[in-house]
């Protein structure tokens, strides 16, 4: 008899131990990656038209911006950081390629930018916007007599709200902004479009 209770001690005890480990994350367990995304096209996809330089009725080096929506940035999260750029421009014979589009002090609340921000060079929930056109989103103008160029957008979610303000000139602002961000970093997400002009 009493060895019969020991065993349904021991049995007990086994399932209370199941039972708390079922309710408790697994160490290590690691939150969600970031996610970036847009319905305008899957990622990797084309680039329609009309977010491009190419948009009927676009104004020269600009274009409709995308519509971007992100989710499950890490905690800590201050503010955000938006990127575009194409990596197949060169500038200046240097490693430096075109900024199309750099947002920041993008408020950590956000889900996303809609579609169609319009130009200037800060923006009603205060953050800023520049690119290589000026104080507007460029929209992708790849030449139709060459291969579709990888436009590429940049998502960081920082743990501090950068200083910098917008410049004359977009290098230099994005030069200055990826220097002060390092070390805040504390996610990244990235999204792909493939563009050139149409014949």
């Amino acid at each position: 008899m009493p060895f019969v209770r020991l065993v349904l001690v021991v049995t007990m005890m086994f399932v209370l131990v199941l039972a708390v480990n079922a309710q408790t994350p697994a160490a290590g367990a690691q939150a969600p990656a970031m996610t970036l995304s847009t319905t305008a096209f899957p990622d990797g996809g084309d680039v329609p038209v009309k977010y491009s330089q190419a948009a009927p009725g676009a104004k020269p080096g600009e274009g409709t911006s995308l519509p971007l929506t992100w989710a499950n940035a890490p905690a800590g999260t201050q503010s955000f950081v938006l990127h575009m750029h194409d990596m197949e421009a060169a500038r200046n014979k240097t490693t430096d390629d075109q900024v199309h589009w750099l947002v920041w002090n993008i408020p950590a609340t956000a889900k996303g930018l809609p579609e169609g921000v319009p130009a200037g060079a800060q923006l009603a929930d205060g953050s800023y916007q520049f690119s290589a056109t000026g104080q507007v989103y460029r929209g992708p103008g790849a030449g139709a007599n060459g291969p579709k160029h990888h436009y590429v957008l940049e998502l960081y979610a920082l743990d501090v709200k950068p200083t910098v303000k917008p410049t004359t000139d977009a290098f230099e602002t994005r030069t200055m902004l990826m220097k002060e961000i390092q070390g805040h970093i504390l996610g990244k997400a990235v999204y792909l479009g493939l563009f050139k002009r149409p014949n």
